[in-house]
């Protein structure tokens, strides 16, 4: 059957193996130094996997693959014990499977198993954040774990006006921004060319507020494509409301406008997109909707 599947980048594969707890389902192993999809089996499509790789390896292709089996994924996950078990019901929740979900829940009964409930003390060690927004300590890259800190503002409160912070979330380079987080579903999403913030003092107060961010450049980032697809990604699983690219008006960095504008279309979804140039003195130049 044509179906949706991760598909992992050899050659930019660096063998860290982080994308391994963040699968739950046990797809993936790593054999001779790479990651690997050990079984179409195992490998739900959903992407739960791909934020937490460093090096953009992972994307989501459709392609000829087996059904997924959930039965045979449990059997795996019902070895790795509560917390494993209570990750991947979390992880069909989030993505609105509630068909797998059944499933799961009928193989822990035959096996005599309690079902999890979820405990958030649990959901904020997997997504790497505590209730104040400070990284948990848990295994794996820092640079690349996710951090939802959008309730600790009370910290914020006690730095001076001029030096507030508008950022609610962590990581925000596009190779590590994990698409499929829920943090992102229905928001206001900025995707920002990285020079920009450096040429304008108040960018998070003209821009920021009230938005999710990714940053990337279209002049020295690599393997672009896997842009455009965490673009879609956004657009057509985590359904953001409106995409709005801030860009500089050297000609280089018209690329990130052209690439949002492509995944756009590649979208089944149609969301509204603003475009807007800032000058390299941090003056805005133009803005308007696409």
């Amino acid at each position: 059957m044509i179906r949706k599947i991760i598909h992992i980048d050899e050659d930019s594969c660096n063998g860290c193996g982080l994308c391994i707890p963040n699968c739950p389902e046990g797809a993936i192993q790593i054999i001779d130094g790479k990651a690997r999809v050990i079984s179409d089996l195992f490998c739900d499509g959903l992407g739960a996997c791909m934020g937490h790789c460093p090096e953009g390896a992972i994307t989501i292709e459709e392609r000829e693959a087996e059904p997924y089996d959930e039965r045979k994924v449990m059997e795996n996950i019902v070895k790795g014990g509560a917390n494993v078990i209570e990750a991947h019901f979390q992880h069909l929740e989030e993505h609105g499977e509630h068909g797998y979900l059944s499933q799961a829940k009928a193989v822990l009964k035959e096996k005599g198993i309690h079902m999890p409930e979820p405990v958030a003390a649990s959901a904020a060690a997997r997504t790497g954040s505590t209730a104040t927004g400070h990284m948990a300590e848990e295994g794996g890259c820092p640079g690349a774990r996710t951090l939802n800190f959008a309730a600790a503002d009370s910290e914020q409160a006690s730095v001076g006006e001029e030096d507030f912070s508008e950022l609610t979330h962590w990581p925000i380079q596009l190779h590590l921004t994990p698409v499929m987080a829920p943090l992102f579903e229905g928001k206001d999403i900025l995707l920002s060319a990285d020079c920009v913030a450096y040429t304008m003092g108040n960018f998070h107060k003209k821009f920021l507020t009230g938005k999710m961010v990714a940053i990337a450049c279209p002049k020295l980032d690599t393997e672009q494509e896997i842009y455009r697809d965490k673009i879609t990604a956004l657009i057509d699983h985590a359904s953001i409301n409106t995409l709005t690219i801030v860009t500089m008006e050297v000609p280089c960095c018209g690329g990130l406008l052209m690439m949002a504008r492509e995944a756009a279309s590649a979208a089944s979804r149609k969301i509204p997109l603003k475009s807007i140039v800032v000058g390299v003195k941090g003056q805005v130049l133009q803005e308007e909707w696409l």
